[in-house]
This record gives structure tokens, sequence and C-alpha cells, in this order.
């Protein structure tokens, strides 16, 4: 009755566009008064969660995502890339989804990447002809690549919450993020074929003159997930650590070398920072106190029974868990949708012989795939507002992009947990 109703409540009031936090708010209440439990008796099991010190990463890496995004520090980045491929018909919008991999390894956000990198590109795009619904289209399937390279704050919380190798949950993502950013230039490149009105972007003679200028200009950018990832991995940093070291690396990159923000716009972007921190605490906070109630009522078993009463052929399995993450990633944010899928679906992954750090990219690919997929999809709205586009215009490329790059990903990290675990395993040991 309790795991009914919670689910039932959660599905009605994001449906009809309530904030996440106010959903699993009214889900507290629904608890508190069928189960006859204290809404005091709740605070305890919220505090002690949220006090962890590993969270502390994720509002730290989202201040350097937000100084990063105003600090026009992106900018660098897809000009290098630009010079590389931008005399390749279709070479502007690979470099949009190699900017997507670059960013989204420094913000771990695909919110930011996608408003960096789509308020950067379109305006190129356009000029140079490009369809514009295709080119935004491209850009919002390749922005949750910020979700997949590391460091990620969903990963972050994946790793807390399943009691893994946070450094491992990172790794587990880098081969599939590979495969997807393949999958999608190649697919839009064959979908460019009958456009031959695209203005290319003259290569550089001297070529080398000018690599060496814009490399520079950009050196200060690419360092950054130098020092992050070099000191996590080389053991001298933990992730808290490090997004610590982001924060206090990239102010003065943006102040003083890209002069993107002043010391008084920087306050104002921290401010705005905070508030979505605020938001986000709050909403893990509802939706860990949620989440350990439904593992209290027994809901992880409840799955495993509903599951196995279906099929018990782990391929079958492993869909239905696909199916189900995705229609969660479809009605909320990735984090909420992390937090409550987790401790219900990683239980009946294990059951059939997924590894935890398998099953870490599984649920990074589907929550990614989910934020892009109609009708919710909360990034595909977004990236009509940043790309000054419609969404009439980017839904038919944006399917084609899920169907011939997101669900091939999907499958190859589902059914190949080597794509997941071979560099975890090579670089840390199993």
């Amino acid at each position: 009755m309790i795991i009914a109703g919670s689910l039932i409540i959660v599905c009605v009031m994001l449906l009809l566009g309530v904030s996440v936090y106010i959903a699993f708010g009214a889900v507290l209440i629904f608890i508190a008064l069928i189960g006859d439990i204290s809404m005091t008796g709740f605070l305890p099991t919220g505090a002690t969660g949220i006090r962890s010190l590993v969270l502390l990463a994720i509002p730290l890496f989202m201040i350097a995502g937000g100084v990063m995004e105003k600090g026009k520090i992106a900018a660098p980045l897809v000009a290098l890339a630009e010079m590389f491929i931008g005399h390749v018909k279709g070479g502007l919008n690979a470099a949009s989804v190699l900017a997507c991999g670059v960013f989204g390894s420094i913000s771990g956000s695909a919110n930011a990447t996608l408003t960096c990198i789509g308020g950067i590109m379109m305006p190129h795009l356009k000029k140079a002809n490009y369809p514009g619904g295709q080119s935004a289209a491209l850009i919002v399937s390749a922005a949750p690549l910020g979700l997949l390279i590391p460091p990620s704050a969903s990963h972050i919380l994946y790793g807390w919450v399943a009691q893994q190798h946070v450094l491992k949950c990172f790794l587990s993502t880098v081969i599939p993020a590979i495969i997807l950013i393949s999958l999608l230039i190649v697919t839009n490149q064959f979908m460019l074929r009958k456009y031959h009105d695209i203005k290319l972007t003259e290569r550089p003679d001297p070529f080398m003159p000018a690599l060496l200028g814009k490399g520079r200009l950009a050196g200060p950018a690419l360092m950054m997930p130098v020092i992050i990832l070099g000191g996590i991995y080389g053991g001298v940093m933990t992730p808290t650590e490090a997004a610590g070291i982001a924060v206090c690396y990239a102010i003065p990159v943006a102040i003083y070398f890209y002069r993107g923000l002043t010391w008084k716009t920087l306050a104002q972007t921290i401010q705005t920072s905070g508030v979505t921190i605020g938001v986000v605490m709050l909403m893990i906070f509802m939706v860990l106190i949620v989440s350990d109630n439904l593992i209290a009522q027994g809901a992880p078993q409840l799955a495993k029974d509903m599951v196995y009463s279906v099929s018990e052929n782990p391929i079958v399995i492993l869909l239905m868990i696909n199916v189900v993450m995705i229609l969660i990633g479809m009605l909320m944010d990735d984090i909420s949708g992390l937090l409550l899928a987790t401790p219900i679906l990683l239980p009946i992954a294990q059951s059939v012989g997924v590894d935890p750090i398998h099953f870490a990219a599984i649920i990074g690919v589907n929550l990614g795939m989910a934020n892009i997929t109609p009708p919710t999809a909360p990034l595909l709205y977004l990236g009509a507002q940043i790309c000054d586009t419609p969404v009439s215009r980017m839904l038919w490329p944006t399917l084609v992009f899920i169907v011939f790059a997101w669900l091939p990903t999907l499958m190859l990290t589902t059914f190949v947990p080597q794509l997941s675990l071979w560099l975890p395993d090579l670089l840390l040991g199993k």
C-alpha cells in the first residue's frame, strides 16, 4: 500500500509539472499518515545521509561549472576543435560534440554543458548554413556527455549510495562516452549528406603557428581536467578535494586570463550557483528519506519478485531494468532518478551477475538518454531556448540520434560489461 501509493503520488505530481522536491515531500506526508510515522522521525535519516563528506564535492563542482560557464572558458576549446575539423563538411557539428565532451569533463553537468556549448556554437552553425534543427538536436544529444565523462556528480552520488569506489564509477562510463561521441558524429555526417549549402571554415595557412596560438589560449582551460583527474587518479586528491581545487583554479583563470568574469560578476555567479545547490541538496535530502523508507517497506524485494515473475532470463531482466530507468529519467532529473533507482534496481541487476561498477555505467547511460527522450525531455526544452530553435524542428533529428547513437551505446554498455570494467580494472585493479 505504502509503496504503490508513494510511486503513484510521485508519478502524478511530476507529470503535472510539480518540482521534484515538492513531489517527494508529498510522499513523505503520505508515508507519515499511512505508515503512522512521525515526520520528525524522518529528519535523522536525511540529516545523517546529507552530512557525508563525499556529497560536498557536488556543490563544489557546481560552483566550478558555473564559473567556467560564465567565465568564457569554453570558447577557446571550441576554437581549438574547430581548427582541426572546421574545414570538413559537418566539421562544426563534430566540433560541437567534442566541445561538449571536453566541457562536460570539466563541469560534470549536462545543463551547464548544453547552456555553454549551445550558446557558443549555434551562432557559428547558423552562419555556416548548417540545418538549425539538426544542429540543435545534436548539441542536446551530446550534452549528457557531461554526465558520462568524469568527474560526474551523478557518479559521486552513485558511489556513495551503492558503497562503491567513486573513481571506478568515474571510469566506468569513459569508453561508453567515446562510443557515443563516435556514433553521434557518424550519424550526423550521414544526415548531412544531402545538404550542399554548408559553408566550410578555411583551414589556417600556415597551420602550426595558428595551432600554437589557439593552443596557448586554450591551454589553461585544458589544464583543468588534467589537474583534477590527474590528482584524483594519481592518488593525490579525493574527489571532494579535487572539486575544491577546481573552484580555486577556475576563478583566477576566468577572471585574470580569459577575463570573462569580474569579482562582482563572480559574486553573482556564486549566488546563482548557491540557489541551484540549495535546490539540489534539498532534493537529495527528500529523495534520500523517501528511498530509505521504501527500502524499509521492502521495495527492492517487491521489485525483484515482480521482475522474476515476468522472466528469469538475464537478458530480459536487464532490458526491463533499462526500460524502468528510462521511464524514471523521463520523469525526473538524473540525481533524483539515480537516488531512487539505485537501491531498488541494483540488487536485481546483481542477482543476474551484473557488477556494481558495470551498473554505474548502465544507469549513467540510461539517465543521460532519458533526459533527451520525449515527451518530457528536460534537456530538449532547455536546448530549444539556448539554441533559439523550436522543439518541433529538433524533435525528429533528436529521435534519430537516440535510435542510432544512444540506443546502440546503451545496448553495448548493458551487454558488453568489459566496456565498463576494463578501464577501472586496468588503472585501479580489481
